[in-house]
């Protein structure tokens, strides 16, 4: 595993334990807007894992098949970015 798969855990496991800590609050009646904030970091954490995975998707898969001759697997790997980042522009 290389460093920016590291760095890619440690955001997903902190947004776990995040989540984790949310459904306490809601369990527990805590203040909406605390939940909120909590809510937020959860966001945030999931938003930048998405953005070390998407530069290095590009920086290995993408670069490999836009070198390759094959016409069908550069679309094929266009057409994912394209799909990717309208899901997370939604």
């Amino acid at each position: 595993m290389n460093g920016k798969h590291e760095k890619t855990l440690v955001n997903f496991r902190k947004a776990k334990s995040h989540i984790d800590k949310i459904i306490k609050m809601i369990e527990n009646g805590d203040y909406c807007i605390d939940i909120m904030q909590q809510n937020l970091a959860v966001i945030g954490l999931l938003k930048s894992a998405h953005q070390m995975l998407m530069e290095g998707h590009l920086d290995t898969c993408f670069k490999n098949a836009m070198r390759t001759s094959n016409e069908a697997k550069k679309q094929k790997m266009i057409d994912e970015i394209l799909k990717v980042s309208k899901w997370a522009n939604k």
